[in-house]
C-alpha cells in the first residue's frame, strides 16, 4: 500500500463524505425542527434519482441542469408530505412517538412499493451525461468529476443553508420555532407554515443530492435504503438536530468508509462507520456537535 493509494482513497472518501453530509443535513434539519425522524428519507432520495433519470430519458435534460428542478420538485413534495401526513401524526393524543415513527415508516414502504410497481425493480442509469465517466487529475490524484462537482455543490448548498438560517427572517423564524414552537404562535408566526417549509427545505437538499448521485449510481426502488441508513448514523454521529454536525459527520463517515476499504475487503467498508459510531455513542452519547 503506497502513500499515493492512501491519498487517492481518502480523496474519494472526502468527496463521497460531502455528499453524505448533504443527504444527512436534510434529515437533521427536520429532526431539529420537530423532533421527528423521517424514516422515508431514503425514499425521498430514490424519488429524486428517478425524477432525474426520467427528465434525462424523456426530455434530454442533463442531471447538472435538472438538479434545481429536482430540488424544487422535492421541496413541494416534502411540504405536501408534512401537510397531509406528518401534521396529523404529531397531533396524536396517545403514543405520539410511535405514531410519528410508523407514519413516516409506512410512507417509506408505500413509496418503495409504488416505485417497484410503476418503475419495475430493474436497475437504470443515466448514460452519456455531461459529467459521467470523466476524471480530473489534481497533483497526481485522479478525482471522478461527478463526485467532485457533487462535493462542490454540497459545500455551496450547505453555505447557502447556513446563510439562509442565520441571515433571513424565515431562518430566524425557523430557529425560533425549533426553540419553542408554542411561544412563536404568540407573536403571530404560523408554526405549521414553518414546519411545512422546513420539511420542504430538507427534502430539497435530498433532491439536490439525488440529482447528482443519479449521474454515477444505479437507480432502482431500494436505492435509498443504504443511503438512509448512512444518513441516520451520520446525524446521530454529528448530534441530533445539529445541521453543522450532520455535515461534518458526513465528511467523517466518508473518510472512515474509505479508510476501512483500505484495510478490510470493500464489502466490509461499512464496518468502520458503525464501529466509529458506537465509539462516539459510548464516549459522547449526544454526538460530536449535539447539545441534547
Amino acid at each position: 500500500m503506497t502513500a499515493e493509494t492512501i491519498i487517492q482513497s481518502l480523496a474519494s472518501g472526502l468527496l463521497m463524505g460531502l455528499l453524505y453530509g448533504l443527504i444527512a443535513v436534510g434529515l437533521a434539519l427536520i429532526f431539529g425542527l420537530m423532533d421527528v425522524v423521517n424514516f422515508a428519507h431514503g425514499e425521498f432520495l430514490m424519488i429524486a434519482m428517478y425524477v432525474t433519470f426520467f427528465l434525462f430519458a424523456f426530455f434530454a435534460i442533463d442531471p447538472l441542469l435538472s438538479a434545481p428542478l429536482v430540488a424544487a420538485a422535492l421541496f413541494v413534495f416534502g411540504a405536501v408530505v408534512y401537510l397531509l401526513i406528518v401534521r396529523f401524526a404529531v397531533r396524536a393524543k396517545a403514543n405520539a412517538g410511535m405514531v410519528q415513527i410508523f407514519s413516516t415508516f409506512g410512507l417509506a414502504i408505500v413509496m418503495r412499493g409504488l416505485a417497484q410497481y410503476f418503475f419495475t425493480p430493474d436497475y437504470r442509469s443515466v448514460t452519456n451525461s455531461w459529467l459521467g465517466g470523466k476524471t480530473v487529475s489534481v497533483a497526481g490524484i485522479f478525482l471522478p468529476v461527478p463526485q467532485l462537482v457533487g462535493a462542490l455543490l454540497a459545500i455551496a448548498a450547505f453555505g447557502a443553508l447556513y446563510l439562509f438560517i442565520n441571515r433571513t427572517d424565515f431562518g430566524r423564524a425557523l430557529e425560533a420555532t425549533r426553540e419553542d414552537a408554542g411561544a412563536v404562535a404568540l407573536v403571530g408566526i404560523d408554526k405549521n407554515k414553518v414546519f411545512a417549509l422546513g420539511w420542504g427545505l430538507g427534502a430539497a437538499l435530498v433532491g439536490l443530492s439525488g440529482a447528482v448521485m443519479a449521474i454515477f449510481f444505479y437507480i432502482y426502488p431500494d436505492v435509498g435504503a443504504s443511503f438512509a441508513l448512512i444518513a441516520y448514523v451520520t446525524v446521530a454521529l454529528g448530534g441530533f438536530g445539529s445541521v453543522f454536525g450532520a455535515f461534518a459527520g458526513g465528511i467523517l463517515v466518508g473518510l472512515v468508509e474509505a479508510t476501512t476499504a483500505l484495510i478490510l475487503p470493500p464489502s466490509l467498508k461499512s464496518v468502520g462507520i458503525y464501529a466509529v459510531y458506537l465509539l462516539v455513542v459510548f464516549i459522547r452519547p449526544r454526538g460530536l456537535f449535539g447539545s441534547m
